[in-house]
Order: C-alpha cells, then sequence, then structure tokens
C-alpha cells in the first residue's frame, strides 16, 4: 500500500481527515496525493481564463490545508482536477495506482443525520477502490482491533482482502469476523472462504435482518478500533448504495469504516 488519496472539501473537518491520513502514511510508509475537484461554468464571451483562476485556487487552497497539518515525513503531492469528484479518482487511479482513499465520512455535507456525504457516498458507489471514511474529529490511532461484518462467506474476487490482508499484518491487528444470517441466507453463505480464515481471530454468527443490526448486535462487546465491510454489487449496502449519501439511522460508524471492493 504506497499511494493513498485524499479528497479534500471545503468543511471544518478536513484538515482532520488529512492529519489522519498523514499519521497513518506514515506508519504504513506511504505517500499521500491530496486532491480536489473544481468546476467552472464562464459565461459565453468571457476573455478571461476562468479555469486557470480557479485551478490556481484550488491548488492554493490544499496548499494551505497542508500546511495546517503536522506533515511528518510523509511525501505528499498535490492534484487538482477539473471535473468531478469519481471521475478525476478513476483516471487517477488509472495514472497513479492508488491503493486506498481515505475520505471524511461527511465530506461536504453540513446534515447531522448523513453518516456519509454526498462525495465519500458517491466514491464508495461509484469507483472500485479501496476507501476508509474516518468519522467527524477522530483521532488517529494505530488500528488493533478489527470488526468485519459481511452476510456471506463467498469471496470471488482475489484482490478484495489485500487492503485488509496489509492493514492487519502491519499493525498486528486482530480481526473478528462477524458474519451475518440475514433473510433468505442459503449455507453457501455460511462456509468461509479460505483467505476469511487466514485472517479469523474470532468467529461470530448472529441472525439479523440486516448486516448493520448485526453490527449494532456486537460492536460493544468487540469494541472495534476499525470496521471493514464489503462493498458487494448484490448484497450488503445494496440499498443503500442506490444513493450518493448514507443517513445515519440506515448505517453509522464511530471508528473509521473500511469499504473492500473487488476489482
Amino acid at each position: 500500500m504506497k499511494h493513498i488519496l485524499v479528497p479534500i472539501g471545503s468543511t471544518e473537518s478536513a484538515k482532520n481527515t488529512l492529519q489522519y491520513a498523514i499519521d497513518f502514511a506514515e506508519d504504513i510508509h506511504a505517500n499521500i496525493f491530496v486532491f480536489r475537484a473544481y468546476s467552472s461554468h464562464a459565461k459565453a464571451g468571457t476573455m478571461i481564463n476562468v479555469d486557470a483562476i480557479i485551478e490556481r485556487e484550488t491548488n492554493l487552497y490544499l496548499k494551505t490545508m497542508v500546511n495546517a497539518c503536522d506533515r511528518k515525513n510523509v511525501v505528499i503531492k498535490l492534484i487538482s482536477a477539473k471535473g468531478s469528484v469519481v471521475d478525476s479518482v478513476e483516471a487517477i487511479d488509472n495514472e497513479l495506482g492508488i491503493d486506498l482513499i481515505i475520505v471524511g465520512a461527511k465530506s461536504n455535507s453540513i446534515k447531522e443525520e448523513l453518516f456519509l456525504g454526498r462525495t465519500a457516498g458517491s466514491l464508495v458507489k461509484q469507483t472500485n477502490v479501496p476507501l476508509l471514511a474516518v468519522p467527524d474529529g477522530y483521532t488517529y490511532a494505530p488500528v488493533s482491533n478489527i470488526l468485519m461484518a459481511f452476510k456471506s462467506g463467498i469471496v470471488k474476487s482475489k484482490t478484495v482482502l489485500k487492503p485488509l490482508q496489509f492493514i492487519i499484518d502491519k499493525f498486528k491487528a486482530k480481526v473478528h469476523l462477524l458474519l451475518v444470517k440475514t433473510p433468505n441466507y442459503t449455507e453457501e453463505d455460511l462456509v468461509l472462504h479460505k483467505d476469511l480464515k487466514e485472517i479469523q481471530g474470532t468467529l461470530t454468527f448472529t441472525e439479523n435482518a440486516t448486516t448493520f443490526q448485526g453490527v449494532l448486535e456486537h460492536i460493544k462487546t468487540h469494541n472495534p478500533d476499525m470496521l471493514c465491510v464489503f462493498r458487494r454489487k448484490r448484497g450488503f449496502f445494496k440499498k443503500l448504495w442506490e444513493k450518493n449519501t448514507i443517513l445515519k439511522e440506515e448505517f453509522y460508524s464511530k471508528v473509521p469504516l473500511l469499504v473492500l471492493k473487488g476489482k
């Protein structure tokens, strides 16, 4: 895990998210790319180069954010791109190879009922890069205790678990697997893939209407400092990913949420 992308919005929590990313990157010896997308809507006949002005302002904002943080010994590079966040992230990933996105959970949203704002939600839904969503005000600490919740032990992607395996090895973290038997589960869902068995510290089976309800029931027992889930095209979060925001009543985590995705 060498390249971490940190999309920066204009919220008060942006500095906290960036500092978390820097602290995390220092521990795993990774480089950080601080990124912000911009758009312009110049009127016809405008003589000045609006794009150039906005790009300069965007870069200045990024430099200001970075300078406000303790940079440690981490290599930090700035990226500004015209267009949507999702399209820009895909282009950056294709060019540089991004191993992980670290983003503030609420991103640009100011709504208190939201867990994932529009930017974070769209990155979870529309990109294939693993993502770590950091709650507002969360202070970095090395990961030691991970709760991984899922409703099927079937793993088809050969790469989907790599970010989690890296974190486990780097921090010597313990993983508690929580297999949630939701309605219409099959016996095949209850059989763990060999890669899941390899990372298993403990294994708990629970029956709940949704995976999130299973997490709510067991999270105090394990007291994790990181929560991990799959983003499957079918299954967990299926309904939640139909829109680009996630309400706290639908899913919420007080600790960083690692979303694994298989390319």
